[in-house]
């Protein structure tokens, strides 16, 4: 019976082993998502732009929503709340994703010689190609409304890199668990929703009373939320220190979660 390495230095000597494997597989699929519309990848722009639109009308005329500690300008309102939206989608989409990655392609399972353990990379790639575009359209209307953006933007990656590894290690869990468990998918779809209303999504922390703020901090996207307003629109720095304690849990989460996938594979034909 073949072994799978459990290691977590495996974790990313199989991302680099298999980097172009992960692109091809990642390009298809972005490619796929609007293949046959008549836009094509224009609506992975227009999809950003368009939720924009309708977040800074809904939240700034409906709901007469301003961000505390801000001013009471709509755009600012705006580019506060889809700056965490940006975060909030990637992880959603990942997970959401995760309980089917294995399902969807049981063809993949068959062939012993394909590297199952990098379908999660690859659904990472295409959240983060839309990550990308949707940063774009961010400092487009940053730029049109209040000119050139903080420098403190270009520490944008180092904040979401432990939210990547989190995101990789839920993954991984998940997408092994789908296999053998089949309504994963929909309790992964109840626990997103409540993390979008426990998460600092619609509100930073601070507005919390003092008691619920260390509750919040157990999302596992507070954090990244926090942190992604700080450096984009405020022009301040990351806090080292919290990043430093997120990135170890994400590390530990994203190394459990590659191990229980090695473990667990071995079941995935008899299965599926």
């Amino acid at each position: 019976m073949k072994t799978f390495s459990e290691s977590p230095l495996q974790m990313f000597a199989t991302a680099w082993q298999n980097r172009g494997l992960i692109l091809a597989l990642t390009k298809r699929e972005v490619i796929g998502r609007y293949k046959g519309s008549a836009l094509g990848l224009l609506w992975s722009f227009f999809n950003p732009l368009f939720m924009l639109i309708v977040y800074t009308f809904v939240f700034s005329q409906v709901f007469k929503s301003r961000w505390p500690g801000g001013s009471d300008s709509k755009i600012e309102f705006a580019l506060l709340l889809f700056s965490g939206l940006m975060v909030f989608n990637l992880f959603s989409e990942c997970l959401g994703r995760a309980p089917g990655l294995v399902l969807a392609n049981p063809n993949y399972v068959k062939k012993v010689v394909f590297p199952l353990e990098i379908l999660p990379f690859v659904s990472l790639g295409s959240a983060l190609f839309h990550l990308l575009i949707s940063i774009g359209v961010w400092i487009l209307f940053y730029l049109l409304f209040f000119g050139m953006p903080h420098l403190t933007l270009l520490l944008f990656p180092f904040v979401i890199i432990p939210l990547l590894l989190l995101v990789l290690g839920f993954s991984w869990f998940l997408a092994s668990l789908g296999v053998y468990l089949r309504d994963v998918g929909q309790v992964v779809g109840i626990i997103i929703t409540a993390l979008m209303f426990l998460s600092p999504l619609f509100f930073p922390i601070t507005s919390l009373p003092q008691e619920y703020q260390g509750v919040i901090h157990f999302s596992p996207i507070t954090v990244a939320l926090e942190e992604a307003r700080q450096v984009m629109y405020w022009g301040k720095g990351i806090d080292w220190q919290i990043w430093s304690v997120y990135l170890g849990i994400s590390l530990f989460i994203a190394w459990i979660g590659f191990a229980w996938f090695q473990k667990t594979r071995r079941g995935f034909a008899d299965v599926i």
